[in-house]
């Protein structure tokens, strides 16, 4: 009998199915990794937008995480939406403990949404991302993070510097897909090596959960053995693919194809 790697997203939901631990539990299974799932906060948001935030009680996450690592602990951790301070304080020794640690800095909603409060920022810079393998922010995010603007290539390489060596992460990776004519993702390694990955841009608005589901793809290589160049590289593939077969669903930003590739 085959013996599945297992990754877990501690996160918030989506149920209109194309972010939070929604697309992560689908990009895991596509990657043939085992899913699990603590919720941080039911979050009641669609391709339009995010309605309404309802954050777990926090004894309520401490006993997810608790039947998960005293039954199936993860091989890789991906975190998400972490609204509060609070949550990361109990979140903080499962993930001290994780062989791979991928975060998701969600701060804010592709709709522009702010989603978690400013006191958890400063904690998550504080606690989670020295302990982090990667640290996976978009524009906005990284900006938070590095404490600057973003409006070229230079500014990315300077924050990707700037929250290696401030905030301690093992590497970090800033999607660019705003700059330039390409989409361009750029990684960054504590080693003070630097890679980059380009693909096409598609004249689409449907986008909903692309930050969720290419950390959590990442997730499931770094799951499976996979060294990180290795896999960004494939979610590069994955996220690429996914954009440009997206379904077209919803009557705003949609959320992409989590079944358009299927490389093993």
């Amino acid at each position: 009998m085959m013996k599945l790697r297992t990754a877990l997203s501690i996160a918030g939901t989506d149920p209109s199915g194309g972010a939070g631990v929604m697309a992560d539990l689908k990009s895991f299974q596509s990657r043939h990794v085992y899913g699990m799932a603590v919720i941080t906060s039911v979050v009641a948001q669609n391709t339009t937008g995010v309605q309404l935030v309802e954050h777990m009680p926090l004894p309520v996450i401490e006993a997810q995480l608790h039947a998960v690592y005293s039954d199936i602990p993860p091989h890789a951790i991906k975190t998400g939406m972490i609204g509060t301070a609070q949550m990361m304080d109990i979140i903080y020794p499962y993930v001290k403990k994780s062989p791979v640690y991928v975060m998701d800095p969600v701060m804010i909603a592709t709709s522009g949404d702010r989603l978690v409060s400013h006191e958890a920022v400063q904690t998550l810079q504080s606690q989670l991302i020295p302990l982090a393998t990667l640290v996976t922010p978009n524009r906005s995010e990284a900006e938070v993070l590095a404490r600057m603007s973003i409006e070229s290539v230079d500014d990315i390489y300077r924050a990707g510097r700037i929250i290696i060596k401030e905030l301690g992460p093992h590497g970090v990776i800033i999607k660019g897909g705003h700059i330039g004519i390409d989409a361009v993702d750029y990684l960054f390694l504590h080693t003070g090596e630097s890679y980059r990955w380009s693909s096409p841009k598609f004249n689409t608005k449907h986008t909903h959960g692309t930050g969720c589901t290419f950390s959590a793809v990442i997730t499931a290589e770094l799951a499976k053995g996979k060294s990180i160049i290795d896999a960004v590289g494939l979610a590069k593939q994955y996220i690429t693919k996914a954009i440009e077969l997206n379904p077209g669903l919803g009557r705003g930003s949609g959320p992409v194809n989590h079944m358009a590739y299927h490389e093993w």
